[in-house]
């Protein structure tokens, strides 16, 4: 197969290229970076048919999606790029440190009343907090297995004032000297609730790993494992996402903070747009996709 390889700007072309049909779009960019070095890392490039069309798959192969017929490809260059990995691990060790600082009560910021007890309620969302992002960092370096290896790295910079600023919000409220506790029974409610989600949420974390062997890209229906807490696949598709929706929720019942809900309400809506990309995905890739599932809540979307 002679494939033409331009640029999508439309004002540059890099040369051509010769492969086999089954060559797959992610060994692709590598062919072309071997050959023209002037084109961008592999990791920085976006193939497409179009100027301005969608991104191909990687694991699809030319023949697949019909490069022969036009026999041209466009490389868009994607920018800088950093390791999801070492995304991650940033944007989730960041809020420990913040809400440590607040839960530690330093003078700085809040003056003289920083010598009030602190309340159990306090020490027990202190202990959620750690909790919860001490299991993102150990999930990330032990469980998640990455379909693309890196991110542009400006994510990192808007994913960190997200997690960090929000933290720094929460925190400032939930530790500050004039906090005042719910009753117990929400209190003790609250965390049953935000620890039931905890654990379903870590739980299809494993099932989703299972599902893709070490080193392969493979896609499979998610479905319940042997895990009681996976059971929630068979009404939605990214149940982690509904787990960790009701973590936040939780949280904010909790200690009965207002910015910890607007944490929630923010982390629930964009949760939500990506969980109806994937439900849409997943029905587009298999045919016999189970019908009475809804994208991240039961019964509802």
């Amino acid at each position: 197969m002679d494939i033409e390889i331009l640029s999508t700007t439309g004002t540059k072309t890099f040369g051509r290229c010769q492969v086999p049909a089954n060559t797959t779009v992610g060994d692709l960019r590598y062919i072309i970076h071997k050959k023209y070095r002037s084109t961008p890392a592999p990791e920085r490039q976006s193939l497409r048919l179009e100027p301005r069309g969608k991104a191909l798959k990687e694991t699809d192969t030319l023949e697949a999606v019909n490069v022969g017929k036009s026999s041209k490809i466009y490389i868009k260059d994607l920018g800088p790029q950093i390791g999801w990995k070492t995304v991650f691990l940033a944007e989730y060790a960041g809020p420990l440190f913040v809400y440590l600082i607040f839960y530690g009560r330093p003078s700085f910021i809040y003056g003289e009343a920083a010598d009030t007890p602190i309340s159990l309620t306090t020490h027990i969302a202190a202990g959620c907090y750690i909790v919860h992002y001490v299991k993102r960092i150990l999930e990330t370096i032990f469980v998640h297995r990455f379909s693309h290896a890196t991110m542009p790295i400006r994510n990192l910079f808007k994913n960190c004032s997200y997690y960090w600023g929000f933290t720094a919000y929460v925190s400032y409220h939930v530790n500050h000297p004039l906090f005042t506790s719910p009753c117990a029974i929400q209190v003790w409610g609250s965390l049953a609730a935000f620890a039931i989600c905890e654990i379903g949420n870590f739980s299809v974390h494993i099932a989703l790993r299972n599902l893709r062997p070490p080193g392969t890209k493979v896609r499979r229906i998610p479905v319940p494992d042997g895990n009681l807490f996976t059971k929630l696949f068979n009404l939605v598709s990214c149940p982690n996402y509904t787990y960790e929706i009701g973590s936040w929720v939780a949280f904010s019942l909790m200690t009965q903070c207002l910015p910890a809900m607007l944490f929630a309400f923010a982390g629930a809506y964009q949760m939500t747009v990506w969980a109806l990309g994937k439900h849409r995905n997943y029905k587009k890739e298999f045919k016999d996709y189970p019908r009475g599932r809804r994208a991240i809540f039961p019964f509802v979307l």
